[in-house]
């Protein structure tokens, strides 16, 4: 079976507990609608950014959790 998972990390790479912990997703969309929905928790919690991994491999990232704030400014 194909595991899709986040990784939490702050500005700088270091990796961080999540605010909110996540499960192992079966499919690309369910991570992404499970982050789509917790986002905000994650980022108030101390993540700055994420990166999606399938099976291990990374598929993108760093993607801020801060984009919001960042078009605002």
């Amino acid at each position: 079976m194909v595991t899709w998972t986040w990784r939490f990390e702050t500005a700088d790479g270091t990796e961080v507990r999540p605010a909110v912990e996540p499960e192992e997703f079966t499919t690309q969309g369910d991570a992404e609608s499970w982050l789509g929905e917790h986002w905000k928790e994650l980022a108030e919690g101390g993540a700055d950014q994420v990166r999606l991994s399938e099976d291990g491999t990374e598929v993108y990232g760093p993607m801020s959790l801060h984009a919001t704030e960042e078009a605002e400014a």
